[in-house]
């Protein structure tokens, strides 16, 4: 006898081990239909899930978060299965839920175009509407392995490679498309009907520049075409108001490929710039702050000291000048506690408060500029409180 526990707290008695979905039919074929997956003991599992012990269960439709998620995860994989159906050799890597939508990064000889996108959303709505059932195996890790191996798929062997040994490795295929997953899906792909393609990009396998550059399909997935209608109106809007748009038509700044992450601020920028800098300046004065400056360029001992040099040393642009290495200030709380240790200091003059319009610079990875929002060079207005 199994003990099926509901939120409602009825139970539901069973002769046998039953799955999510056999649950769900039993208490109404309206829930059927509706059932994505459950929440099996806190955790989240597919409707073929086997439970054979007395559980708590609560079925997960498109009306609870955890539904739309898993729309969006299945959504990737159905992106996945059409890359692979018009690209057989493109190499699939990982593609997981983010906000609003979803990605999957590729591997391939050539860019995707606008063209293939358009081609390959298309492809994406005719296998849902194939209504392939998505089941979940779990393999040896080896047999896994060399699967993956056999197809080309030399990415999907590295995860697997990585994976801890006392995991699962869990395989879910939809027709003749398999891929790696922890799980869980929707029950076949007739459940994922409203979708679109947004937008590529690059990314580095594994987040290191040194790796390959990958293609990244930006993509997002809604349990009603309204919600996504709402959602594309609003980034429509956010689009018009772009600071970059907005920046160049109000001749504000610009920013050119010499000096990635770097603005070039034009008198009207810069006259905007000056009156928040006035601004926050009465701030600092009217609340006790005394306003400094310290050098942009300090050497190697001092941010081995700071321990800078040790974990941030990769996003600091170096410099060598007569047999010495000096380092492009990221922050500036070094310079700070210089400017506090000269000189004796009476517990009268505590707390003592510095402030500076510090010019700062950052290795920021180039994937990641955006406009004046992520850059190399910028003044942080910073304060430390002694």
């Amino acid at each position: 006898m199994t003990v099926i526990r509901l939120p409602d707290g009825s139970e539901r008695r069973y002769e046998h081990p039953v799955t999510v979905g056999e649950i769900a039919a039993s208490i109404g074929p309206g829930l059927a239909r509706a059932a994505l997956a459950g929440r099996v003991n806190g955790k989240l599992m597919d409707t073929s899930s086997r439970i054979e012990t007395d559980s708590d269960l609560a079925i997960i439709t498109e009306k609870d978060a955890e539904g739309l998620e898993i729309i969006r995860h299945s959504s990737a994989h159905l992106l996945a299965h059409a890359v692979k159906e018009l690209f057989p050799e493109a190499q699939v890597t990982i593609g997981p839920v983010i906000e609003d939508g979803f990605y999957y990064d590729f591997s391939y000889k050539r860019p995707f175009t606008p063209e293939d996108l358009a081609a390959i959303e298309k492809r994406m709505a005719e296998i849902s509407t194939r209504n392939l059932k998505i089941e979940r195996k779990v393999w040896e890790r080896s047999e896994a392995i060399n699967f993956f191996k056999n197809q080309g798929e030399h990415y999907k062997a590295q995860i697997i490679e990585a994976i801890p040994g006392d995991e699962d490795v869990s395989l879910y295929s939809q027709g003749n498309f398999t891929d790696l997953c922890r799980g869980p899906h929707v029950p076949a792909t007739s459940r994922l009907k409203v979708f679109k393609l947004m937008k590529l990009a690059g990314a580095y396998w594994r987040g290191d520049s040194h790796n390959e550059m990958l293609q990244r399909i930006y993509g997002t997935a809604w349990t009603r075409k309204e919600d996504q209608d709402t959602y594309l109106r609003r980034l429509e809007e956010a689009e018009k108001r772009d600071h970059r748009k907005l920046g160049k038509q109000l001749d504000l700044f610009h920013i050119q490929e010499e000096a990635p992450g770097m603005v070039f601020w034009h008198p009207n920028g810069w006259i905007i710039w000056q009156q928040v800098e006035q601004y926050m300046r009465e701030v600092f004065r009217d609340n006790g702050y005394l306003e400094i400056r310290t050098p942009s360029v300090l050497d190697k001992g001092l941010w081995e000291r700071s321990g800078h040099w040790e974990n941030f040393r990769e996003n600091m642009f170096v410099t060598y000048s007569e047999e010495r290495e000096f380092a492009v200030k990221p922050m500036n709380c070094p310079g700070h506690v210089q400017v506090f240790k000269q000189g004796l200091k009476s517990y009268r003059d505590l707390p003592l408060r510095l402030a500076e319009f510090g010019s700062c610079h950052r290795n920021e990875p180039s994937g990641a500029l955006h406009g004046i929002m992520r850059v190399r060079a910028f003044t942080q207005d910073d304060a430390h409180i002694f």
